[in-house]
């Protein structure tokens, strides 16, 4: 039977012997665990690149959005003052004072024997300042708005040619006074009062008559 003789049977023992040594082994978990951690290392900065790209993003969406809301709040601030001063405007408009009204009443206040020749309006204003609308957290407070104290004083100059010039002046003035469109806007007390007394004139025909002026008083109105 042949002898079979294995002339690297020693290097082959040592080479095992070679593999199988605790620090080789422990060579090559070291490197495995430090190849692990620079994987894990650099996943972890890719994946703190990706959040702060999509923070980014967020951001600049808020940003936006928070611009739009800004604009949209500015506008409704713009529109709520538009409306308050319209409204203010349109007071105003219903409360002002119309000749015309006043001219139609003076048609219907006549006495026999007075001829109305002259009317004279005094209008006077006495201003009060108010507070501006503010804006407090993105909301318009509306301010104190200014008042105007309105005075208003008419004068009538009249001529009385009666049969007897100035017995007529009493009853023009309570013409006035009783006729409904004065009645609601004169004052309660002293509403119509003659100005001086009336003065005894002679006219071209050689007939007297007497001028006179009453005044009337507007109850004042604030608007």
């Amino acid at each position: 039977m042949p002898i079979h003789i294995n002339l690297l049977a020693e290097a082959q023992a040592a080479e095992e012997l070679r593999r199988r040594d605790p620090v080789k082994r422990a060579t090559f978990l070291g490197a495995s665990l430090v190849l692990l951690m620079l994987f894990w290392g650099v996943m972890g900065q890719i994946n703190v690149s990706l959040a702060n790209q999509r923070l980014t993003g967020v951001l600049t969406a808020i940003d936006a959005h928070n611009t739009e809301y800004t604009n949209v709040v500015a506008n409704i601030t713009q529109v709520d003052f538009a409306k308050y001063e319209l409204d203010s405007l349109q007071k105003l408009q219903a409360s002002r004072f119309l000749q015309g009204n006043l001219l139609n009443a003076l048609q219907l206040a006549t006495v026999d024997g007075v001829q109305l020749t002259r009317m004279r309006l005094e209008q006077s204003y006495f201003l009060t300042a108010g507070t501006p609308a503010q804006t407090n957290d993105n909301r318009l407070v509306l301010g104190r708005p200014g008042t105007g104290r309105e005075r208003i004083n008419l004068f009538l100059d009249a001529r009385d040619f009666s049969a007897n010039p100035g017995d007529q002046v009493n009853n023009f003035k309570q013409a006035i006074a009783d006729q409904p469109y004065f009645k609601a806007l004169l004052d309660k007390t002293n509403s119509v009062e003659l100005v001086g007394l009336p003065s005894l004139q002679t006219g071209p025909d050689g007939k007297a008559f007497a001028l006179f002026t009453v005044e009337c008083h507007f109850r004042d109105k604030t608007r």
